[in-house]
């Protein structure tokens, strides 16, 4: 299956990032890459193989090893082959919960901790690092 999103790992998990063109899933990625050593999977193109319990998100072959950066284009990057799913973000321009409920993502049949965030704003990185640590 073939998605449109972003993904990195960071600290050993994986994550999806979910948006539309233009909310920011290329951004939120060069920022974990630049600020935590996250390593990008897949930029504006996600493929998904699910295995049991498991669902792994890879590049298209097309779009291996490359990251748009607005205002400067396509940059290569080294990137991680494939990482497991542990948790999808989705980003949002709206104002987000200051205590949102634990929510889930159907990802492929498979439930993943969903979390809402704006990219834009400056903590959004480490947002994405605190919510990992609550796995």
């Amino acid at each position: 299956m073939n998605i449109h999103a972003s993904s990195v790992c960071i600290k050993n998990k994986g994550i999806l990032i979910l948006g539309s063109s233009g909310s920011g899933k290329s951004d939120l990625c060069l920022r974990l890459i630049a600020e935590f050593g996250a390593v990008l999977v897949a930029d504006d193109r996600v493929d998904l193989q699910v295995s049991g319990n498991t669902v792994k998100a890879s590049a298209p072959k097309n779009l291996k090893n490359l990251l748009e950066v607005r205002g400067i284009g396509l940059i290569k990057i080294k990137a991680k082959k494939d990482t497991k799913i542990s948790a999808v973000f989705e980003l949002t321009s709206s104002k987000t919960e200051r205590m949102p409920e634990d929510t889930t993502y159907n990802l492929c049949g498979i439930q993943k901790p969903l979390y809402r965030i704006n990219p834009f704003e400056p903590s959004a990185p480490a947002k994405v690092l605190a919510a990992l640590r609550l796995l």
